[in-house]
């Protein structure tokens, strides 16, 4: 089974604190392996850690919340070394890649010393879906804001670029992130950007942004664009669909 399309999930959430368990997948991880087609068998998850460096411990409680829905996870570990020299068919055996937070800009240097971007879109092109959380957000965009070098927020423009568009995360719970935000699409260091508060998610059929969904019950998703005439930053609230 694959998704109908390219689909991507690009989050400010996907995890919460388990009753039994460290780890749960909430309900944004779900709606990603209910995009993916899976029906008739256990839907086989990669979570890619790579942002947070591979934290064994780490992978140990993601592989608990798997058992715990029913899912196969596995982990895609590139510390010390990849698991093959067949990324591309690696990935591609999974429903849904899902990838951690941590710092996007050491994901995406080691992501491109493996060549890892190439295998990635080949799986969306070949309807894996495509996910993650804060840095696993950021990365699927052209770029957007960053603690990644220090407690002072920059802006990366060296994301995989599958979608177009910056990427701002964690818009509501971090005072910074909206006016670093603002003040890059102002300059055009990014383009139109797509925002998510804590627990909201933004779902792409190709490039196309087709809706935004919450696994809380507030928490918004927003667009920031620079109005080419004045130079003036407009920010537009979306719809958002509680999961």
């Amino acid at each position: 089974m694959a998704a109908d399309q390219p689909t991507i999930v690009a989050t400010s959430g996907g995890f919460r604190a388990g009753h039994r368990t460290n780890l749960e997948f909430h309900r944004l991880v779900h709606h990603a392996v209910d995009l993916s087609g899976v029906h008739g068998r256990k839907p086989r998850l990669c979570h890619v850690g790579t942002a947070n460096g591979d934290q064994r411990w780490f992978n140990a409680d993601v592989s608990e919340a798997g058992a715990l829905a029913g899912w196969e996870v596995s982990h895609l570990n590139l510390f010390t070394m990849p698991p093959t020299t067949d990324l591309a068919g690696w990935v591609g055996e999974h429903d849904v890649v899902w990838v951690g937070g941590g710092s996007v800009v050491n994901l995406l240097a080691v992501w491109q010393a493996h060549d890892l971007g190439s295998a990635l879109r080949k799986a969306w092109q070949d309807g894996v879906v495509l996910g993650g959380v804060s840095a696993g957000s950021i990365c699927w965009f052209t770029g957007g804001s960053t603690d990644s070098f220090g407690p002072e927020l920059r802006v990366v423009t060296n994301g995989l670029g599958f979608l177009p568009y910056g990427n701002g995360v964690h818009y509501d719970s971090e005072e910074a992130r909206r006016p670093t935000i603002h003040a890059a699409v102002a300059s055009g260091e990014l383009p139109v950007t797509h925002c998510t508060d804590d627990g909201a998610g933004l779902v792409y059929f190709g490039t196309e942004l087709v809706e935004a969904v919450s696994e809380r019950a507030r928490g918004g998703a927003y667009v920031v664009r620079r109005d080419e005439s004045s130079g003036a930053v407009q920010e537009d609230p979306l719809d958002v669909r509680r999961l």
